[in-house]
């Protein structure tokens, strides 16, 4: 599988460090930067990036995948979020990092890289890449949702029980 990576300074060392692993474990690596190490770099720049590829390759029907890593993660997953196309989820466990699979069908993960062990960010980025969408309908339905607003930005309708609220 084909992924796409993307960070700032803070999560430089996670990056170079993932981008040997996931080569040893056979999938093709590509970096969107940063380089070098530059203490006031934007990770806009690069995590921009990564999302764009990922959008793109899995518009032609290849099933790419991005990992944006930056201090906490969270400027990077709400980067890689402006990209259409592209559904982002912050890991901060197995848990989440599985759910975002699971119930979301994230392309994209975020880590930060100040937030936990090298070898903890490692395992959820493997969990989110091993994890598959479980496909249920009410996953689905709702994805549909945040995928129709993304590309006509009309809301979805209500459902009866908002318009008659608890005191009906």
């Amino acid at each position: 599988m084909r992924v796409h990576l993307g960070s700032d300074h803070a999560g430089l060392e996670l990056k170079d460090h993932l981008m040997n692993w996931l080569v040893d474990a056979g999938h093709e690596a590509v970096d969107h930067g940063p380089f070098v190490y530059d203490a006031v770099d934007d990770y806009p720049v690069f995590c921009l990036r990564a999302a764009e590829a990922v959008a793109a390759e899995r518009a032609e029907g290849q099933m790419s995948l991005g990992v944006v890593i930056g201090g906490s993660g969270n400027g990077e997953q709400i980067a890689a979020n402006k990209v259409l196309g592209v559904r982002c989820a912050l890991a901060w466990s197995e848990e989440t990092a599985a759910l975002a699979k699971e119930h979301n069908d994230a392309n994209v993960v975020s880590v930060g890289g100040r937030m936990h062990t090298l070898e903890e960010m490692t395992r959820f980025v493997e969990v989110f890449l091993t994890t598959p969408f479980s496909g249920d309908e009410r996953h689905v339905r709702r994805i549909g949702q945040m995928s129709d607003y993304e590309q006509t930005r009309e809301l979805p309708p209500l459902p009866d029980s908002a318009l008659t609220g608890p005191d009906a």
